[in-house]
Order: C-alpha cells, then structure tokens, then sequence
C-alpha cells in the first residue's frame, strides 16, 4: 500500500482537564524597604494578620550556597540570615552553620556628602544580631538552605543538638522538616521560569544537541536560528533500529527539535493555624516540536519501543519572600516507536501548545491532581508504503518536586498514528491513484501521579499514588477508500 496524506491543518484542541481546588491568588504587596543591615524587611501583614511573601527567582547577586533562611525556636516568623550552611552529611543529619559571606555594601553618602554612613543594626532586626555569634543557631531553630556541598538539592530541616565550634562552623545536627515549620502561618503564590541556562544535558545518543536563549547571553539555536527568550531546545538526528532485510535505502531515523518553556508554580496558605489551608506545586509551559521519521522502522513487540534520547536537571532555587524552596526539575526527552514491521514510512509532524501539570491541596479535600492541555498541529505529511501498522511519538517525561524529593510526575508525548490494508497512492485532499483503504490519526498522550513526598508541605501522608488520570485525545486526519484515479 501506498498511502500520501499531506497539508493537513488542525485546529486547535484542548485535552479534558482534571480541575481542583486550590490555593487562590491574592494581590502582591509592594516590596518592603531594606532594613538597616541591608536584609528584608518582613513583608506586610494581609488583612487577616497573615503575611503575603513574594515567590521570585533567587537573587543572582549573591551565591547560591549564601541563601539561608532560619526560623527561631518558637518564634515562627522566617527571615533571612547572615548564615549559611557550609556543609552537610545526609546520612547522619550533621551540618556546619558559618557565617554568610559578606556582601560588599553599595557606598552611600548623607546629603552633606560626608563618608558614607555605617550601618548599625536595628534591634532585633536580624537573625544575626538575636544570636550571640558564638551560638548562631539554637536547637528547635529550623533552616531552609539553597544547595550546598553534601546537599545539592537544598536542605530543609530542624536543629536538634548544637555541637562544638570549629574553624569551619559550628557543628550541628538535624532532622528533616516541612515547609509548614518554617512558613508556618504565611501566604505566598508565583511562577517563576527556569532559566534555560541552568539546565543540565545528558545525551543519550549520538545526534544530540542543545540549545537555550534568555534576556542575557543570547546562545542560538541550530542553522542560526534564533530561540525566543527563556526556551530551551534539544535537536535530535539519529538512526532507530531497521527491520530484518530492509534495504539500505528503507534505513530508519529520526530528526527534528523539543523546545519549551517551564514555569515553576507554588502556592502555600498557611493561615488556617493548624498546617497548611491549601498548596500548589506544578510546572506549566509552552511546547513546539517538530520531528520526523522516516525508513522501515523494526517490529515491536510487548508493547512500543521508547528510545531515550537526553536527560534534563535542574535545580532552581525560588525564593518564597525570606525563604530559599529549591525545586528539583528532571525531563526525559523519548521517541517511541510501535510497528509490525511491515511499513516503509516517512511522517513529519508540527506541534505546538501548553501544558499545566501539578498536585493542589485543599484541608479537608486533600492533594487532587491538575492537569491540562492545549495542542495544535500544524501542516502535517505522511507517506507509507506496504500494509501495516504504525505509530510514532516525541514526548518527554517530567518529574517536579522539592528539596530533591519528587512531587509530580507526567508524561507528555504528541503522536501520529497510521494504518492501511492494501497497496494505494492517496492524498489528503481525496486524490487517488489506486484502490485502497488507509487512515491517519494525529493525538497525544499525558499522564502522570502524585507522589508521598508532597507531605514536605506539611500536609497529611497520602498512602498511594495518586493518578493524574491517563488523558488521551486522538484525532482523525485523512483518510478513505479509492479504486480508480481521481483528481
């Protein structure tokens, strides 16, 4: 069978959504004025005596492993803290607590133009300045780090003993914690990008490359194309294993580009003063992708065959007013191929849209999964010859969580999808060039789970996975039946 389908331009779709209640938006305050010491100011409270904090990205003006917010035994209220946490042992919950490197202060002059005025510290006004600097932590006192050496997914935790000091440090020892314990009663909701240059590639084939643009440092993409600001991109040409007996000629391979855009979302509501009221963790983005395969791919059996073809890291660090959440991001870009080993094909796909995957939390309903999608495609062809099936995607499988323990996990993977019985020649606009029956589908897949690890809220322990639900949206492109020439 002969089968040409081509020019096919879908409108646009938009997957069933697994809505859920969460956390709601409130307005921003404006941005508290530094204190004296240079740090924040504790945000303004909101009207029902809870503080709303600001989610951005971490500051890039101070190192990573300098970001540490600490919450005092029994005080309650996160600020931020001339400390940092020089080093940790995970398997015995040490860590060594020093003194944040000092960050040179910009010169200042009064309005006589006299020397620039010494900074005195305002009382109590700091973390610093509440702890003699022989004891910077006590124990109860509860920390939440950016990556640090031992630690390369941030710490969050509580001090259990305070140990001797040393050249490095004062030694102490910890135990795991929630964000509950250390943003208690606050309020906070953002999205924060991922900057695409932080992302770490791992090939894992021959035929990779990588790309990413943001506002600075403009890195293009392949051919000179220029990337739009805050996408990543990963390009792909490479062969897939060919049937038994095939000609050279019928090789099979891939090629084409994943780019996209993630966004990081969280929420937290702790103003109903016994754990959490509601939270939000996910990632949102744009997708466009574009890819082709092409030759007599080999039969699959037990299932389709997925052919990993980069792993994706990164480790941004969002900061929920004085406090450091470090979000762990994994992606896994795949083709997956499922033939009966009978098709030389060649299909080029087009697609572009977003996607909103996560979990929300509501007390009293629970962690309920969120997910949606809207797809386009855009002019499509495919040419298969001899009878068969196929079917053939470019998808990627992400996993979201925080402080290195994995929250949501999803897969998301456009596909296209053909199948004939017998030998024809048949476009998309209904020329025919012999008899035959033949259809093509465009669609995607996405699913995913909620994880236990999401209890790093504060929230109840869930006892299974909780399913995203495993949406599938299939659409019919071309297709029909000839037996003369038309056209």
């Amino acid at each position: 069978m002969r089968i040409l389908a081509r020019r096919l331009l879908l409108p646009g779709l938009t997957t069933l959504a697994l809505t859920a209640t969460g956390c709601s938006s409130a307005p921003q305050p404006p941005a508290a004025p530094p204190t004296s010491l240079g740090l924040p100011a504790a945000p303004a409270p909101v009207a029902d005596g809870t503080r709303q904090l600001e989610v951005a990205a971490a500051p890039q003006d101070e190192p990573a492993s300098a970001g540490m917010a600490r919450v005092g035994a029994g005080k309650g209220t996160p600020e931020k803290a001339a400390l940092k946490v020089a080093s940790f042992d995970k398997a015995t919950g040490k860590a060594v607590i020093a003194p944040a490197p000092p960050k040179a202060p910009a010169p200042s002059k009064d309005p006589k133009g006299s020397a620039p005025a010494q900074e005195t510290p305002s009382p109590g006004g700091s973390p610093s300045s509440s702890a003699a600097p022989d004891k910077p932590v006590a124990v109860g006192d509860v920390i939440a780090s950016a990556p640090v050496p031992g630690a390369p997914d941030g710490l969050l935790a509580k001090v259990t003993e305070v140990g001797r000091k040393t050249d490095r440090g004062i030694e102490v020892k910890t135990a795991p914690t929630t964000l509950s314990a250390v943003l208690n009663d606050d309020k906070a909701d953002g999205k924060v990008p991922v900057d695409p240059s932080t992302v770490t590639v791992e090939p894992l084939m021959k035929g990779v490359t990588f790309s990413w643009a943001k506002s600075q440092g403009l890195k293009f993409g392949p051919e000179g194309a220029k990337l739009p600001l805050g996408n990543l991109r990963l390009d792909v040409n490479a062969p897939i294993e060919t049937a038994p007996g095939a000609p050279v000629s019928a090789g099979a391979s891939v090629s084409g580009f994943v780019r996209l855009a993630p966004t990081v979302e969280f929420a937290y509501d702790g103003s109903g003063g016994t754990g959490p009221r509601g939270a939000f963790l996910g990632l949102s983005g744009d997708w466009a992708s574009q890819w082709s395969l092409k030759g007599h791919a080999a039969a699959t059996t037990g299932g389709p065959k997925r052919i990993p073809f980069a792993k994706l890291h990164s480790a941004p660090v969002i900061q929920v007013g004085p406090v450091p959440v470090v979000v762990n991001l994994d992606l896994t870009c795949f083709i997956q191929v499922e033939a009966d080993g009978r098709v030389t094909l060649e299909v080029k796909q087009d697609v572009k849209g977003d996607f909103r995957v996560g979990g929300s939390y509501a007390s009293g309903k629970g962690w309920t999964p969120v997910s949606t999608s809207k797809v386009e495609s855009t002019p499509v062809t495919a040419e298969v010859a001899a009878a068969g099936k196929v079917k053939a995607a470019l998808g990627a499988e992400a996993a979201v969580g925080l402080y290195g323990a994995v929250g949501v996990s999803a897969e998301f993977a456009p596909y296209l999808r053909g199948e004939g019985d017998v030998k024809a020649a048949v476009s998309s606009d209904g020329k025919a060039s012999a008899g035959g029956a033949w259809a093509l589908y465009g669609g995607f897949d996405l699913s995913g789970n909620l994880q236990l690890q999401l209890s790093l809220f504060g929230t109840p322990i869930f006892e299974r996975r909780i399913p995203l639900g495993a949406l599938n949206r299939e659409w019919h492109l071309a297709g029909g039946k000839a037996a003369v020439r038309r056209g």
